[in-house]
């Protein structure tokens, strides 16, 4: 039986099998603070939103910029409209942008490192099994060379013979005398 302590992985009880690790595992937060301990998805959080507030409002900041410009007669004050609504209104659409490309990037990078742990997680399980199965099923047998038959036939073959590798007919041959072995793979 397993036994789960709050702050540990799992442990076996002795005459039990123990639980296989999970590949980057961390223990779970939980709790009101999900982003506590992991940055990267903090950082891509704070950066989506950073650039969600700072995107528009440079738009915003450009129309104001072009209001204020365009209700002034005097060439002096179009200028200097320009300059605070235009050009920083512009530069904080580019940040926000950037920011906005950032989380997106830092998103990418998050469901690549989850993938990579799936797969680590799969391929553990993977081992496990053929481990297990070849202690279960390994008696020394060649599973290749027992001899076969396709259907009907009269002749003997190995199981990998090229003749009849592709068939689904096959059947064990026992000791069957009447049989002529193969020439290709001569059981």
């Amino acid at each position: 039986m397993t036994t789960l302590h709050p702050t540990s992985q799992p442990t076996s009880l002795p005459g039990t099998r123990a639980a296989l690790p999970r590949a980057g595992a961390r223990p779970s937060s939980g709790g009101a603070a999900p982003l506590k301990n992991n940055h990267y998805q903090l950082l891509q959080v704070v950066l989506f939103w950073a650039g969600a507030i700072l995107l528009p409002l440079g738009l915003v900041v450009i129309v104001l910029g072009w209001y204020g410009a365009a209700n002034t007669p005097y060439q002096y004050d179009q200028l200097s409209y320009l300059v605070s609504g235009g050009l920083l209104g512009l530069g904080l659409t580019f940040v926000g942008g950037f920011l906005y490309f950032g989380a997106w990037l830092a998103r990418i990078a998050d469901d690549g490192r989850e993938s990579s742990k799936r797969l680590a997680d799969t391929l553990l399980v993977l081992a496990d099994v053929t481990s297990r199965s070849a202690a279960i099923n390994d008696q020394g047998v060649d599973v290749a060379a027992i001899p076969v038959t396709a259907g009907e036939g009269t002749t003997l073959h190995r199981r990998d013979c090229a003749l009849v590798a592709h068939r689904d007919d096959l059947r064990p041959a026992g000791d069957n005398p009447s049989l002529t072995p193969c020439r290709v793979c001569r059981p």
